[in-house]
């Protein structure tokens, strides 16, 4: 699947759950359109430094630290995307949640590229 479609399904998943989820804020569907190439960077660039440094969290508790590592980099995507507010780090845990869950569904009806 194309980096373009992968950014604008984000995108759109991003707005919807934001109108669903009440203490996630986006002001529009540009700004979704933002957040999601933001969030693609952040996964790419930030995300595997943290995976490295937290290690032995997520050894001992197998895995589960990565679910506080993706929360924070959504609340670190909004300090960087004006217009995208998420209230709590609880907030962002779950939006991170549905986020890949619902990213895992789309991707797989959407792309069958291999």
């Amino acid at each position: 699947m194309g980096l373009i479609v992968r950014i604008i399904v984000t995108a759109g998943l991003v707005f919807g759950i934001a109108h669903l989820l009440p203490g996630v804020h986006v002001a529009g569907p540009f700004t979704a359109m933002v957040v999601a190439v933001v969030l693609g960077l952040l996964n790419v660039f930030i995300k595997p430094v943290m995976v490295f440094l937290t290690l032995p969290f997520t050894i001992v508790t197998l895995g589960l630290f990565l679910l506080v590592i993706n929360a924070l980099v959504i609340l670190l995507c909004t300090k960087i995307v004006g217009g995208f507010v998420v209230d709590t780090f609880w907030i962002a845990m779950l939006f991170s949640v549905i986020l890949s869950l619902s990213q895992s569904v789309v991707y797989s009806l959407v792309g069958k590229d291999k």
